[in-house]
């Protein structure tokens, strides 16, 4: 059951996106070929460490349970954990909120069946310089960044799980 946005989604949203200057995109710290930073974080179903990871492609997801694009993409990031694990693609969403309990009550409305970990610190969204979100990357199995997306909208997705079958493939995305 979905719920409609409340006043401080939209006031959380605004201040987020707020911080960007006037007419610019968001800035990463890491750019597209890049290494992604190894994280290692508490989670469900178990801990991850992104390192012991490698040889595997990773959809790496971060989200707040405030958000309600991130609400949207839940369902999403369920499909395409069905539709390609076989096929090597592992999704591993970081929440950021600081309260556990908050985290908590989203899954409980939005159930995941791929791999979520809890940085309530804030030190994993700060390595990667994520800005809004949702913000999700592919990483290839090397562990570099193969692309960024910022946002989830509906419209989204048929562009993303292209560019997903396409790297699963081996293709350019």
């Amino acid at each position: 059951m979905t719920h409609p946005p409340q006043r401080r989604d939209f006031l959380q949203m605004g201040l987020m996106l707020s911080l960007l200057p006037a007419g610019l995109s968001p800035a990463w710290a890491l750019s597209v070929g890049e290494s992604a930073p190894d994280f290692a974080l508490s989670g469900l179903p178990a801990p991850v460490q992104l390192s012991k990871l490698k040889g595997q492609w990773v959809y790496l997801d971060f989200w707040a349970s405030w958000c309600p694009p991130c609400r949207q993409s839940f369902g999403w990031m369920n499909e395409m954990h069905d539709r390609y694990t076989a096929q090597g693609l592992r999704v591993v969403a970081v929440n950021v909120d600081k309260q556990a309990s908050d985290a908590e009550a989203f899954l409980r409305q939005t159930p995941a069946r791929f791999t979520v970990v809890f940085d309530n610190t804030g030190q994993t969204p700060k390595a990667y310089g994520i800005k809004v979100m949702p913000t999700s990357m592919l990483l290839n199995p090397q562990g570099q960044i193969v692309w960024v997306h910022t946002g989830f909208r509906l419209e989204d997705k048929s562009e993303l799980e292209r560019k997903i079958k396409a790297a699963l493939k081996g293709s350019a995305t």
